[in-house]
């Protein structure tokens, strides 16, 4: 099946969807380095640089599935949480896409902000646009914890499906199993320039991480958030002041900082991934990242519902979020 992927960042809901089953057409991004990170793992990759404003989906129809992650600031807590007043908001030009190339499935993810009560009226008149244009929409707020991911990071995902194909889709079911614990992921990386106190570090950061941020580009270096997030990080041994170049060397003492490439494996990206840029920018990619894990789990269940070996099963109707 083939997808056309919007607000592309670095590639870790393209790299979801990838691993889905989803082929992809284009993908669009305005950043020029987190370009140069899908150019760098994916050379076959169709990589359109533009503003997603200019992009037009006409010749683009027969596509599957349209995804992407608009712009979270006009919904973030941290932000001012103007919405549609926001000149960021993108929820507009995906619709616009969904217009033009009539894809019989739109998977969009952003911040759990999105699903405030303030913000009702704005997901009515979404939940109203995509219905004219032949759909049945559904929100629902799903974490990476629950999918095997050692982060506590909740996204508000929408899923809308032709109505053809509605009766098929359900939302994936959490793993059983708990996810590793920071120590258990980052053990490897953290050993990788034979640090002493690796194992013990790990047995130590027993739990799953705070959410992953990646800032703004108005602001400075990277850190791995605001106080409470840092206080979190503290209780796993980890100093959340900025990031490390390289790992803790052999005789290294005290609490180890994480490095974008810990950052990015928290974030379920695969080891081989590389990311272009200096550690700022390259961080920056990593916290703005979809989870390639939930990517792909969502993935697959639209993928299922859109399949002819999915007609004449109906799934049970997906939880919905007003």
């Amino acid at each position: 099946m083939r997808s056309i992927e919007i607000c592309a960042g670095a590639g870790g809901q393209a790299l979801g969807l990838e691993m889905a089953g989803f082929e992809h057409q284009a993908l669009v991004e305005s950043d020029p380095q987190a370009c140069a990170t899908l150019r760098l793992n994916r050379p076959a990759w169709n990589v359109v640089e533009a503003d997603l404003r200019s992009f037009s989906g006409s010749g683009l129809s027969g596509v599957d599935l349209l995804a992407g992650g608009v712009p979270c600031p006009p919904f973030s807590v941290a932000g001012r949480q103007l919405g549609a007043e926001d000149a960021r908001d993108l929820f507009p030009e995906a619709l616009r896409l969904a217009a033009e190339i009539g894809p019989k499935a739109v998977m969009l993810e952003n911040v759990r902000g999105i699903l405030a009560p303030k913000f009702e009226a704005y997901r009515d008149s979404i939940r109203r646009e995509l219905g004219r244009l032949g759909y049945g929409c559904f929100w629902k707020l799903l974490n990476a914890r629950d999918f095997g991911l050692p982060q506590q990071r909740p996204r508000a995902v929408l899923v809308a499906v032709r109505r053809e194909f509605a009766c098929r889709f359900s939302w994936p079911e959490p793993a059983q199993a708990e996810p590793p614990t920071v120590g258990m992921a980052l053990l490897p990386e953290m050993g990788s320039r034979g640090w002493r106190g690796a194992e013990a570090w790990a047995r130590k950061a027993c739990g799953v991480a705070p959410a992953i941020v990646g800032g703004s580009r108005r602001h400075g270096g990277p850190d791995l958030g605001p106080t409470r997030a840092r206080a979190a990080w503290d209780m796993l041994g980890v100093d959340a002041g900025s990031l490390a170049d390289f790992p803790p060397d052999r005789g290294f003492k005290g609490k180890p900082r994480l490095t974008v490439r810990m950052a990015a494996l928290l974030q379920g990206f695969p080891p081989e991934w590389r990311f272009a840029g200096r550690k700022t920018p390259a961080y920056r990619q990593v916290g703005n990242a979809f989870p390639p894990p939930l990517s792909r789990a969502i993935g697959e269940r639209i993928f299922a519902a859109l399949s002819p070996a999915g007609a004449g099963k109906q799934a049970p109707p997906p939880a919905a979020v007003p």
